[in-house]
């Protein structure tokens, strides 16, 4: 009878040892331990949500119900030295008051180590905060500009130096006849304006001693749309005002507009100018004066708010958690 005990508890013991492999081997194929019963495979750990990019201005379409004679907008990425826009980005119109933000760095530049008077410190102030024609004009002269045509239908010499040292493709003199020589009638395309605010804001335009001067200059442009007066005017308005709280909170905002309404073809001619570390944006445009200077301002923030990246409200997409390995 022992031989077939033997056997019997063979029998038993290879039964039992079987059925306590099996959830041994399963747990090893589930990658996990049998305390993790059917359900406690090995997860991979969620990767944590990637915080969004902060928010800026960024190539876009751009749709604005404008009535006019001539509009158009560019756009600077500053990181990258891209510059997108209209279609018509490389047209022209005149400068008006946006280009004192370049006669103030001429200036300054020119200057190197040295002080400025008191008076030229004080008509540079003038001229970029308040918009000032006279203040502008003083520095103007102080610079080496001529208020006469130039020969061959060159550009004066300060122009002749923005075209030089940032690199303009477009910009020139003005061409109505009667107002030949003057700085305010200079030609420029919205993607030469983006151009210059980035030579300005790099340092280029008004040199290694200056730069930031002007550029805090250029964050205290004062005034509303509806403060103006013959020789000067407020300035803050148009693209700054379609920024969001969540670009203008990164940093400060650097402007100067230019506005006239002008006689000889009844035109506001409006040119818009902003730009931070990341952009620099340029809006131009003329249309008719009935339509008044707050008309342009909307234009100018109606194309930046168009411009925001990511636009506000948009949702935040966050990574899918990979399943469990096998």
């Amino acid at each position: 009878m022992r031989p077939r005990v033997t056997m019997v508890l063979a029998i038993v013991a290879v039964l039992i040892g079987g059925v306590m492999l099996v959830p041994a081997a399963y747990a090893k194929l589930s990658g996990g331990d049998s305390a993790g019963g059917l359900g406690g495979g090995e997860q991979v750990p969620a990767p944590a949500p990637t915080a969004p990019a902060p928010p800026t201005l960024a190539d876009a379409p751009v749709s604005v119900n404008f009535k006019g004679e001539f509009f158009s907008w560019a756009l600077m990425d500053r990181e990258t030295g891209t510059v997108t826009g209209a279609k018509n980005m490389n047209q022209t119109s005149s400068t008006e008051s946006m280009l004192k933000a370049w006669i103030v760095a001429d200036y300054l530049r020119q200057l190197g180590d040295k002080q400025p008077s008191a008076d030229l410190k004080k008509a540079a102030i003038l001229a970029i905060r308040n918009s000032d024609d006279d203040g502008a004009n003083r520095v103007y002269r102080a610079a080496g500009g001529s208020y006469k045509p130039q020969p061959g239908g060159k550009p004066d010499p300060v122009v002749a130096r923005a075209i030089q040292i940032c690199g303009l493709t477009d910009t020139k003199p003005g061409d109505v006849l009667e107002y030949k020589g003057w700085w305010s009638f200079t030609l420029m395309s919205p993607r030469d304006a983006a151009r210059l605010g980035d030579c300005i804001a790099d340092g280029r335009a008004a040199g290694p001693k200056w730069t930031k001067w002007l550029l805090s200059e250029m964050t205290k442009v004062a005034g509303s749309v509806s403060k103006q007066s013959a020789r000067s005017g407020g300035g803050r308005w148009g693209i700054i005002e379609g920024l969001p709280a969540t670009i203008k909170s990164q940093g400060p905002v650097h402007m100067k507009n230019g506005w006239t309404q002008l006689a000889y073809d009844g035109n506001w001619h409006v040119s818009c100018l902003a730009f931070t570390d990341r952009w620099s944006l340029a809006v131009m445009m003329r249309y008719p004066g009935r339509s008044g200077l707050p008309y342009g301002a909307k234009m100018c923030a109606a194309v930046a708010t168009q411009l925001v990246t990511p636009q506000p409200g948009a949702a935040l997409k966050v990574p899918q958690q990979p399943a469990g390995k096998l």
